[in-house]
């Protein structure tokens, strides 16, 4: 009891600091992260040259041109675009870890925790056993079936779930268990019967996305940006929750209602992330729970954090998928569970020693 008090007060202390220094130095990662992004690939583009390249297509400014055509074709059709969906899976799914591990009170919580990722594999994974033409219009069939399939399984597992007016926390979980179990079932059942497309599935079930150029980024901008604004609006809510339900509802929060504004936002928005970019694990847990450590619990403060983090993260695992195995490229989600698992078991280390909240 002493202990919560203290944990209580610490918490309240935190949500009245502003320290602009963890923006810089995330902001300054991030701007790092994404001129990498841009710069290192099979063909090495120098900094001063894509910066040249891309003033050069501003409409009032026109520059000799002692580059490469290839070099402007390289920038903005394929590692400009691919950089932007990147950095915005990234930010997604960390705004969306950040959400779950506070409405959950659970630092070991992360955006799939509901069947989002099972359910968004299922429906890619029906859409790609249908055999599609290989036209621009029908490789838009399968985001917006892993979409579909994401969005399905919320609804179920939260209906499920739902007791009366309320929706308990541990009855949400297992119902997500149950139906990501069912979902993965059929997802696996799919693949052996469909052995011509087991291979471009894995692909996108380890984070592989199936889409590149601008469509993919202009398809997935509103989803992420309507979904983070909606959850960097959360962080005081966020923040009540973390005395418990009981305290937030007198305190004069809509606890059952904020919830599930919370969860369905935080889950819409990966959904969106996933369908585009493949199921990627760990962004959602390690980096909100990076913040925290750093930085401390204040969703005000974390939510934002977690955002440029995330970005940051993603591209810098990115970075390392496409140069660890060149001129191969690996799925991103190997790179994020390589780093991802020992940083897991570090946190379940961790929380047999002290009480995060």
């Amino acid at each position: 009891m002493i202990r919560s008090t203290k944990q209580a007060t610490r918490n309240k202390n935190l949500m009245t600091k502003t320290d602009p220094k963890p923006y810089l130095i995330n902001i300054v990662l991030l701007l790092m992260a994404l001129i990498l992004s841009v710069t290192i690939g099979s063909v090495f583009i120098h900094p001063f040259t894509i910066t040249r390249i891309l003033v050069d297509q501003l409409p009032v400014i026109t520059l000799a041109s002692d580059w490469p055509e290839t070099f402007t074709t390289i920038i903005y059709k394929v590692r400009l675009p691919h950089t932007i969906l990147v950095a915005l899976t990234g930010a997604a799914l960390a705004a969306s870890g950040a959400a779950y591990q506070g409405v959950f009170r659970n630092p070991l919580a992360d955006p799939y925790l509901i069947g989002v990722a099972a359910g968004a594999g299922l429906g890619a994974v029906i859409a790609m056993s249908r055999n599609w033409p290989d036209t621009m219009s029908s490789l838009f069939v399968i985001p917006i079936a892993a979409f579909l399939g994401a969005v399905i399984t919320v609804f179920v597992v939260y209906n499920l779930a739902r007791t009366n007016k309320t929706v308990p926390t541990t009855t949400l979980i297992l119902a997500g268990v149950a139906v990501s179990s069912f979902a993965t079932a059929l997802t696996s059942l799919l693949m052996l019967r469909s052995t011509a497309e087991i291979r471009r599935a894995l692909g996108w079930l380890l984070g592989g996305s199936v889409l590149s150029g601008w469509a993919p980024v202009i398809a997935v901008l509103p989803y992420i940006l309507i979904g983070c604004g909606i959850l960097l609006f959360s962080g005081h809510i966020l923040n009540v929750l973390q005395f418990g339900d009981d305290q937030a509802q007198q305190l004069g929060i809509p606890v059952e209602r904020a919830k599930l504004i919370i969860i369905l936002t935080a889950s819409l928005t990966t959904a969106a992330a996933v369908a585009f970019s493949g199921v990627i694990g760990f962004i959602g847990l390690i980096v909100p729970h990076l913040v925290r450590i750093l930085w401390g619990p204040d969703y005000k403060h974390l939510i934002p954090l977690s955002i440029l983090g995330g970005a940051t993260a993603l591209l810098l695992a990115d970075l390392i998928a496409r140069v660890l195995v060149a001129p191969q490229t690996l799925p991103v989600g190997i790179v994020t569970a390589l780093f991802g698992v020992p940083f897991f078991l570090w946190i379940l280390r961790r929380a047999k020693s002290q009480v995060f909240w």
